[in-house]
C-alpha cells in the first residue's frame, strides 16, 4: 500500500493514509522492512511456517471483544453466533470470556458441546430446523430453542413428550430495516425468517406455543439485519418488541422474562468506515427498555444480544501469496493463491476490504490494482480497486484484515483447492486450530466407483 519506509519510526503525514492501522488487531506492531506482526508474531513467519491461505485469528483480540461486550451489557446475556465462526478454540474462548452461545444447527451445537460448552447456555436458531437439528437441541439439553414458523410448535412438542419440557422463544419480524445489504436484513415481511408483527403471525405463534404445555415460553427474539452501523432501528425494534409483550400479558396474563435483541452489530472493513458504537447502543437499548416497560407497566426482561462478526471480524487476517500480476488495458489485475472458496462475501455481497503488502518494504509509489482470486468465475474479485505498491510482483504476501467472520465459515470446496488453515497466535506464539483441507480430504469424502 505505498509502504515506502514502514518501520517503527513515525510515518510521514502522506502514509498515514495509507498505513493506517485502526481497523488491525490491538496487538499489530510494525516491524522493519515492511513487516506486521500480530500478537508478536511477524505475519510473513507464519505464512512461511504455515503456508498460504492462512486464517490468523489473535485470541487477545477475540478475548477482549468478548470482555468489552461483558463490561457494556453487565446485567444482559451475550451470546456469541456461531456462524460467523466456530472451533474448538473459539468455543474455550468465548466459554471462559462468560459468554453464552447461538448456533444454527446440530453440526455447531455438537461441536460446541463436545468442546465443552455448557448446553444450558446454549440457544438454537434456525428458520427451518431439520429433525437432527432439534433431536440434538433436545437430546444435549440445550438451553432455548428460538420458534421461527407455525409448524415448528408441534414438532418440538411432539419431540420433547408428553412428560418432557423445552424452553422457547418466538421470532419476531418487527418491520424495520436495516443491515449493510438487501441479502442481510432479516427485520421486514420480505424475507423467510420469523413470525410478522404486521400480519399477526406473530401474535397468533405465540397463542399457539402457550398452549402447549411440554413448551415453556420464556420471551421473544428478533434480529433485524447484519453490519448495522446505527443504533436507531435497534431502539424502534425494541420498542416494538415491549408493546408486543405488553399485548401478550393483556391478552394471555402472562409476563415474559426474556428478550433477545438479536445481533448484527457493524464494523469497519476499511478504514474511515462507520462502526456501530457499543457503549451507546447498550445504553440507549437499556434506557429504551426500562422506559417503554415503566410505561406498559411491565418487568422489565432480562436482555439478550448476540455479536458474532462484531467480536471474531477484526480479531482475523487472511493471508495471501500474489501468484501473477497482469496487466489489461488500464487494469492490473493481482492474482492469489485464494479466492471465493475461502472468502465469497465479495461476490455474495460486493464486500470491499483493504489489503496491504506485507514482509517487505517497497521503493515503488503507490498503483491501483483488483486483487482477484483463483476460481474460474468472472466474480471472484477479493478488493477491486484498492490501493498497492506499483511493483508489486509473483511470490508477495498480502494481508487482508477484518477477516474473521464468515469468510471461512462459509467456505466451500470450489475447484477443489481446499480450505485454509486457521492458526492463532497468542504472546508471541502460533499454533493451528483447524488444519488445512488436503487432497486426500477429497478423496477420503469421495466414496463412489
Amino acid at each position: 500500500m505505498g509502504d515506502h519506509t514502514v518501520t517503527t519510526a513515525v510515518l510521514s503525514e502522506g502514509h498515514a493514509r495509507t498505513d493506517d492501522l485502526s481497523i488491525w488487531p490491538a496487538s499489530t506492531t510494525r516491524l522493519t522492512h515492511g513487516e506486521l506482526a500480530v500478537g508478536r508474531v511477524p505475519l510473513a513467519e507464519i505464512a512461511d511456517r504455515f503456508g498460504t491461505p492462512a486464517y490468523v485469528l489473535d485470541e487477545g483480540e477475540v478475548r477482549e471483544r468478548c470482555r468489552t461486550y461483558r463490561d457494556a451489557f453487565p446485567e444482559a446475556d451475550v451470546l456469541y453466533a456461531a456462524k460467523a465462526f466456530l472451533s474448538r478454540a473459539m468455543v474455550r474462548w468465548v466459554r471462559e470470556e462468560g459468554l453464552g452461545l447461538d448456533v444454527c444447527s446440530a453440526g455447531e451445537l455438537e461441536l460446541a458441546v463436545t468442546a465443552g460448552f455448557p448446553p444450558e447456555r446454549i440457544v438454537l436458531h434456525g428458520n427451518a430446523k431439520s429433525p437432527r437439528d432439534l433431536e440434538a437441541a433436545l437430546r444435549l439439553g440445550v438451553g432455548r430453542i428460538v420458534i421461527d414458523s407455525p409448524s415448528e410448535i408441534a414438532r418440538i412438542a411432539a419431540a420433547v413428550g408428553a412428560e418432557g419440557s423445552q424452553k422457547v422463544m418466538v421470532r419476531v419480524v418487527p418491520g424495520v430495516s436495516a443491515g449493510g445489504h438487501d441479502k442481510i436484513r432479516t427485520g421486514t415481511d420480505d424475507q423467510k425468517f420469523g413470525l410478522s408483527l404486521t400480519d399477526g403471525g406473530a401474535q397468533h405463534t405465540i397463542t399457539r406455543v402457550l398452549g402447549q404445555p411440554q413448551l415453556e415460553l420464556t420471551g421473544l427474539h428478533c434480529h433485524i439485519g447484519s453490519q448495522i452501523t446505527d443504533v436507531k432501528p435497534y431502539l424502534v425494534a425494541l420498542r416494538r418488541m415491549v408493546g408486543l409483550m405488553s399485548r401478550v400479558r393483556d391478552a394471555h396474563g402472562v409476563v415474559l422474562a426474556e428478550l433477545d435483541m438479536g445481533g448484527g452489530h457493524g464494523i469497519a472493513y476499511r478504514p474511515g468506515e462507520p462502526a456501530l458504537d457499543l457503549a451507546a447502543l447498550a445504553r440507549r437499548m437499556r434506557a429504551e427498555l426500562v422506559e417503554g416497560c415503566a410505561a406498559a407497566g411491565l418487568a422489565v426482561p432480562r436482555l439478550a444480544v448476540e455479536p458474532g462478526r462484531a467480536i471474531v471480524g477484526p480479531a482475523g487476517v487472511a493471508l495471501y501469496r500474489v501468484l501473477t500480476v497482469k496487466h489489461t488495458g488500464e487494469k492490473v489485475f493481482v492474482a492469489v493463491d485464494g479466492g471465493m472458496s475461502d472468502n465469497p462475501r465479495p461476490a455474495l455481497y460486493g464486500v470491499r476490504y483493504a489489503p496491504r503488502l506485507v514482509g517487505r518494504t517497497s521503493t515503488a509509489g503507490p498503483g491501483t490494482a483488483t486483487v482477484v482470486g483463483r476460481h474460474c468465475e468472472a466474480g471472484d474479485v477479493l478488493a477491486s480497486d484498492v490501493e498497492l505498491p506499483g511493483d508489486i510482483r509473483p511470490g508477495d504476501l498480502l494481508a487482508v484484515p477484518v477477516a474473521g467472520a464468515y469468510q471461512l465459515s462459509m467456505a466451500s470446496g470450489y475447484n477443489l483447492v481446499g480450505r485454509p488453515a486457521v492458526i492463532a497466535v497468542h504472546e508471541g506464539t502460533a499454533r493451528t486450530l483447524v488444519r488445512r483441507e488436503t487432497l486426500e480430504d477429497f478423496r477420503n469424502r469421495d466414496v463412489g466407483a
